[in-house]
């Protein structure tokens, strides 16, 4: 009997199939860990959409009731890096990167809450890349070390998704007679609208969502408009003192005024 040779050694295909075993463990594993942190997300993501039907006087004792909700999204977090550590970071950061953005947006919501709505005399209601970072416990924008991190694409992204929010949250302060809230949106989506312009996005579907700001625009400027020929809100009137001029506004603008909006700074 004569024997046959294989043209392909056998092994080579068995050791493939065990690469892909392996990978397909560690995907579960990831999944498993993005099922726990999209649980803790939904619990607040249900608290804070409260704040369109609440007073205002409400929303700081809303903002409060979550915070232990952000530190069980950090250890969840956590625990998802210490599943990829070993792993070069654009291997599987497809699998988490919307997750990632949808708790950024919130952690961004969260802050706008509590600056807008807290102690009068905030400089930006906008938390940096930075601060965010920082709630969630990852390092941000890293260029020289491969692992788990904060982009700045997925920060934009859910800045964008802030700005829709608070689109919606125009209309519905209005419902609950907070006339201050508009003024505010209005000046924050504005300079956000301003600041993506100035930036030179390579991302398609950020560049895409980027264009979607103009509208949000145009709805919160229609809101306030209404306001304005109801007279539910006053607009700013310029006094002349002498040889220079001083600035008087209505009681929700120089509360405004203590809470300067630079979503760019």
């Amino acid at each position: 009997m004569s024997e046959t040779f294989a043209m392909v050694d056998p092994e080579i295909f068995a050791a493939v199939q065990e690469m892909i075993e392996k990978d397909s463990a560690v995907k579960e594993e990831i999944r498993n860990a993005l099922r726990k942190l999209d649980k803790e997300v939904r619990k607040i993501t249900s608290i804070l959409s409260r704040v369109h039907i609440v007073p205002a006087e409400h929303v700081p004792k809303l903002t409060d009731s979550v915070n232990d909700g952000f530190k069980q999204v950090r250890d969840e977090i956590e625990g998802l890096v210490e599943i990829v550590k070993d792993y070069p970071y654009y291997k599987y950061n497809g699998l988490w990167t919307r997750d990632l953005q949808n708790t950024v947006f919130l952690v961004l919501l969260h802050g706008w809450l509590e600056r807008s709505y807290g102690i009068a005399g905030s400089e930006n209601s906008l938390l940096t890349i930075d601060e965010v970072g920082a709630v969630l416990g990852v390092p941000v924008n890293l260029k020289t070390e491969d692992k788990f991190h904060l982009t700045i694409e997925e920060y934009l992204h859910a800045v964008i998704s802030l700005v829709e929010e608070l689109t919606r949250l125009t209309t519905n302060a209005v419902t609950q007679r907070d006339f201050l809230r508009p003024q505010m949106i209005n000046r924050f989506v504005k300079d956000i609208h301003s600041s993506f312009q100035v930036l030179n996005l390579k991302n398609d579907s950020l560049r895409r969502r980027s264009d979607s700001l103009k509208y949000s625009v145009k709805k919160v400027e229609d809101v306030n408009y209404d306001l304005i020929l109801r007279n539910l809100i006053q607009i700013t009137e310029n006094k002349t003192a002498g040889a220079g001029e001083s600035k008087t506004t209505s009681a929700p603008e120089a509360g405004m005024e203590e809470n300067v909006l630079r979503a760019g700074a």
